[in-house]
């Protein structure tokens, strides 16, 4: 056809579809980039921003950040605000496992289609996509002809997987349809992942459990209706609102209900009553080499770097039925070889350190990154806290799509960084400067306006460190009374920091505590209407807010948000660490 390119992929979900282009060459998290109700992409930082993506064609490189987008993509295809079709440069199990099970309990679907990196860096000059089956057809504006969106049978491929006796029986239906209909799942993404057989987990954590609509409550309750029961210990996220005391907190029973519900349906599927995005601080926290199935971006990260056991970046809805078949595609990081590190980082001399910079250092690597393994080099001698790493991994993950991270001298893999090169590979080294470090700090920090309305702590959940902490800073002090300070926190670490006496001292001080939840969930009126400012000492939530809640972010440390939790004003000071970077830019240095 005149003025029309086509090129060839590797199609991950059969279909045809067309519409306008919408490019990008920045990976997109469907969680807390993109509404799930309208389609409008909501993360401030993307270059998509304000952009809607029903009945486009959308080309990104691949998702990065939240295990939730594979909800959010469900969601949009349930209620007709997805995309006609999706194009990626590379592989991307959170986005097409979302596919995946609205077309098994919705029976519709999008088609998914993977080019490689090479040919996609070509499709920003063009307007208009076509995509049939593993074609990819370019035009400066749809043609007039007939060409139809024509239905295509999905084929399950699964000839080159090893089934076990047990997987055959689950697949034929002999431990129930909900078994059943996850053990499909788990092959049709085996399958598109590359593997070769599957391997047991000893426990799962679900984040399948925040409420995104009515579709995220139907695919758990159809579970249920099934007689859904999980095969191994099985941990839950952060639900989307406090179970025991929303009504308390003012939250609009249109949420409140359906979100309490959610939660309640993978209960009775077996779980635990975990709710929290931080179950590595948990008893039951995976030991090192441990085979599991995590989902929560954050947790994935720190379970595979801090841990050093092994799991994948699970997608919403794929956890479940992992944890309904206790298997798992042998892939990835479940493997010795794909651990290994992919990229070299290198830090400036540094100052002393205060706790704004461990986040701000993995938000800015994880850009770095994208899907590759970053080794870091320049911390041996900093002795970084578990808090510390906490901090860092979870803003790793916001920006990245790679599930496990090295520091050379920390991380427990990497304490003889050798171990995670590979001999006679060579891998890219990148050097970090501390301008750069500022230009991160600077995108975080959103707020022009110096008066701060809310301080929110706990993204990911509050330690009982972090609680410690906290209330040395808060003792004898009062906050603000025009200013909320609202933790989330577990319900057994809110319990520990209670016995110890921390609790106490943080109540006095004038904080709010909410449990079951997180910042990633919460809004109105917890954020009070009338506020238009938030601070806060989490790399996640400070890229997020401004998206998820429409409020300007300050970013700072612990110590300078109870200041200001104290004073309802943020100084703008930059951390003596960063203020170099500052200074080579005034005047006296052009």
């Amino acid at each position: 056809m005149p003025g029309s390119v086509s090129l060839t992929g590797r199609s991950l979900v059969a279909g045809a579809a067309q519409g306008a282009l919408l490019f990008a060459d920045v990976g997109l998290s469907f969680w807390g980039g993109v509404d799930a109700s309208s389609g409008e992409v909501i993360d401030r930082h993307h270059s998509l921003s304000g952009e809607y993506l029903s009945g486009c064609v959308l080309a990104i490189p691949s998702g990065r950040g939240s295990c939730t987008g594979s909800s959010v993509l469900m969601e949009l295809i349930s209620n007709g605000h997805a995309p006609a079709a999706l194009v990626l440069a590379e592989p991307d199990e959170i986005l097409t496992l979302g596919v995946l099970v609205a077309q098994t309990i919705f029976a519709r679907s999008l088609p998914v289609l993977c080019i490689g990196r090479e040919a996609f860096a070509t499709l920003g000059d063009h307007a208009f996509a076509r995509v049939d089956g593993a074609t990819l057809s370019l035009f400066e504006y749809l043609p007039g002809d007939t060409w139809q969106a024509l239905d295509k049978p999905c084929t399950d491929r699964r000839a080159s997987i090893e089934l076990t006796e047990f997987d055959q029986a689950l697949l034929d239906g002999q431990h129930g349809q909900a078994a059943q209909m996850a053990m499909h799942i788990v092959l049709r993404m085996a399958e598109l992942q590359g593997a070769r057989s599957l391997v047991d987990v000893t426990q799962a954590h679900i984040d399948g459990c925040i409420y995104t609509g009515p579709a995220s409550l139907r695919f758990a309750q159809q579970l249920v209706q099934w007689g859904a029961k999980v095969r191994v210990p099985t941990t839950l996220n952060s639900i989307s609102v406090d179970q025991r005391r929303w009504r308390e907190l003012g939250i609009d029973p249109a949420l409140g209900e359906p979100a309490s519900a959610l939660g309640d349906a993978y209960m009775a599927m077996g779980a635990h009553l975990s709710y929290t995005c931080a179950p590595y601080l948990l008893d039951t926290a995976p030991k090192a080499g441990e085979q599991i199935v995590w989902a929560e971006s954050n947790a994935v990260v720190y379970a595979n770097s801090v841990l050093g056991a092994r799991t994948l970046k699970y997608p919403d809805y794929l956890d479940i039925c992992i944890a309904l078949t206790g298997r798992a595609p042998l892939i990835g990081c479940h493997l010795d070889e794909q651990r290994k590190a992919r990229l070299q980082i290198e830090l400036p001399v540094l100052g002393e350190l205060d706790d704004a910079f461990y986040p701000l250092l993995g938000y800015h690597i994880g850009a770095l990154a994208g899907s590759r393994v970053p080794l870091v080099l320049g911390l041996e001698n900093r002795q970084p806290s578990l808090d510390d790493l906490k901090a860092f991994g979870a803003a790793f993950a916001t920006t990245s799509a790679a599930p496990l991270f090295h520091i050379a001298g920390v991380t427990p893999e990497a304490l003889d960084p050798t171990q995670v090169l590979e001999a006679d590979a060579f891998i890219p080294v990148e050097k970090i400067r501390l301008k750069d470090l500022l230009k991160s700090w600077r995108e975080l920090n959103t707020a022009r306006d110096h008066r701060v309305d809310v301080v929110s702590l706990g993204n990911p959940h509050f330690s009982l460190s972090e609680f410690a902490h906290l209330a040395r800073l808060c003792r004898g002090r009062h906050k603000h009374p025009n200013v909320v300070l609202a933790i989330t926190c577990g319900r057994a670490v809110l319990e520990q920091a209670r016995q110890a006496g921390h609790i106490a001292v943080i109540e006095v001080f004038g904080a709010t505590l909410v449990t079951d939840t997180c910042w990633c969930m919460l809004g109105e009126p917890v954020i009070p209407p009338a506020a238009t400012t938030l601070m806060t000492n989490s790399g996640k939530y400070a890229h997020y807010a401004p998206g998820l809640v429409g409020r300007k972010v300050h970013f700072a440390s612990l110590a300078e948000c109870v200041d200001t939790a104290c004073n309802a004003i943020a100084s703008g000071r930059l951390p003596a660490w960063l203020q170099p970077a500052a200074q080579l830019e005034s005047p006296a240095h052009v």
